[in-house]
């Protein structure tokens, strides 16, 4: 089970262990906003370290976004009470230890492995 994450324990663990550059491991998956996983990388490569998922807590499908950015924005903000980040866990690459935000989108006819970098500087 992994251990369910605060404000705080995000944004240390956001600014904790600068990763390389061009890791091989994860460089296809480097975005700043949501993106979908390419369908030929190797979930592998990602540890899961912790969640923002709450056991029990209500579903909550408002997103955030009071500058006008969307859910597909680089600069969109993390607010871990809202969605997607309510949903989400947060992994780092074995190689290199950058860290992202990682969830799955359940949508009527598909699923969707969705991840962002995790960028200290949009944590609200």
């Amino acid at each position: 089970m992994l251990k369910e994450l605060n404000r705080s324990e995000l944004l240390e663990i956001a600014n904790s262990t600068p990763s390389k550059k061009n890791c091989l491991s994860c460089t296809p998956l480097v975005c700043n906003g949501w993106e979908t996983v390419p369908g030929t990388f190797n979930l592998n490569s990602l540890k899961a370290i912790g969640t923002l998922r709450i056991d029990g807590a209500t579903e909550c499908w408002d997103e955030y976004h009071p500058h006008g950015t969307n859910l597909w924005s680089e600069d969109a903000p993390i607010s871990i009470e809202y969605h997607p980040y309510k949903r989400s866990d947060v992994c780092e690459c074995h190689e290199c230890g950058r860290k992202y935000l990682r969830y799955t989108e359940y949508g009527g006819y598909y699923i969707d492995e969705r991840i962002r970098v995790l960028n200290p500087k949009l944590i609200t």
